[in-house]
């Protein structure tokens, strides 16, 4: 009998169709590393690893697992990297690529879930829906009206990244009668167009939007790519939304345009630290609506990245190309 191929994930959470997935397949020998056990007792697991699947929670993952090139000396088998989601923060996407080591994604696999969530924070800021369950709760409510808040029908949607979430919000703003603006440096303008909103530079569309809504990667180009330069071209009173990735927005400058007055609110789902410390500013601000990035966090989002991911690394099993292969 043939070796099998050995698939190594960690403990942390995942739906359970992962592993009845791989378990199911004669060819898949599938080993669990307890992320709070020593080092060493991951190295020796890793060791014997074709694949590794691995969390894109940065803050969930202990450092010593991320996909670095210190822990691929660990893994003279490996073949390929999975990552939990979309993102691939944990992963050193360059130090895989010179080893020959495919990585892939679940790009598209939680994008209801996340375009869903973008959806209730651009309702909760603007209908100030938050704000009211505070006032009700403290007994502090004495006017509808100092808690009247804005319709979207009508309003311009900007999109920065208009991939699997951001065609899909799009789709959905477009229901609510609003105007959907994209800027996405990857898409061609009739690419764009076919996803249901306009093309326009970054600067027309911070220009123009009322709630511009960021839906792209976290790296060198996008790292504090809304700093306050960006926030101060926003028009007076927008709204800024975010279910990507802490880090693409500087936090201290979004307090900043928040508190001045110029932005009128925002929804926040990715932080720079997850969970963020007790004492930002952001947290338990009047205008900011606050989720612990849980955007994909649905049962439905869960249970199909987990699926996709099962399907990718069986394809890589037997030889196959999987869809989602990211590359530095």
């Amino acid at each position: 009998m043939s070796e099998k191929v050995c698939v190594v994930r960690t403990n942390l959470w995942i739906d359970p169709v992962f592993d009845q997935l791989l378990t199911g397949n004669d060819k898949v020998e599938l080993r669990i590393i307890d992320v709070n056990a020593p080092e060493q007792e991951w190295y020796e697991t890793l060791k014997h690893a074709h694949y590794y699947h691995v969390s894109a929670a940065k803050d969930e993952l202990p450092a010593g697992l991320f996909v670095t090139e210190a822990l691929l000396a660990h893994c003279p088998r490996l073949k390929g990297v999975s990552s939990s989601g979309a993102g691939y923060d944990t992963i050193d996407v360059a130090a895989c690529n010179l080893r020959n080591i495919t990585v892939v994604n679940q790009a598209g696999g939680n994008a209801n879930s996340v375009a869903e969530m973008a959806l209730g924070l651009l309702l909760a800021v603007s209908r100030r829906i938050v704000e009211s369950d505070r006032s009700l709760v403290a007994q502090q409510a004495s006017s509808r009206e100092a808690l009247m808040g804005h319709e979207v029908a009508g309003k311009t949607l900007g999109l920065v990244g208009i991939g699997h979430i951001g065609s899909r919000f799009a789709q959905m703003a477009t229901g609510l009668g609003m105007n959907v603006l994209a800027y996405d440096p990857h898409l061609t303008h009739q690419e764009i167009g076919l996803r249901q909103a306009q093309p326009v530079s970054f600067e027309a569309l911070l220009a123009q939007s009322d709630i511009v809504s960021l839906h792209c990667p976290l790296n060198n180009d996008t790292r504090d790519m809304f700093n306050a330069k960006a926030f101060g071209a926003m028009k007076r009173g927008a709204i800024f939304i975010s279910t990507a990735r802490g880090g693409i927005h500087n936090e201290e400058d979004l307090h900043a345009f928040l508190h001045s007055g110029h932005l009128g609110g925002a929804g926040l789902d990715v932080w720079r630290q997850e969970p963020p410390e007790a004492n930002n500013p952001l947290l338990g601000h009047p205008r900011v609506v606050a989720t612990f990035h849980t955007a994909g966090v649905s049962h439905e989002g869960r249970h199909n990245v987990a699926r996709m991911a099962a399907g990718q690394l069986l394809l890589m099993v037997d030889g196959k190309t999987p869809p989602h292969i990211v590359t530095s």
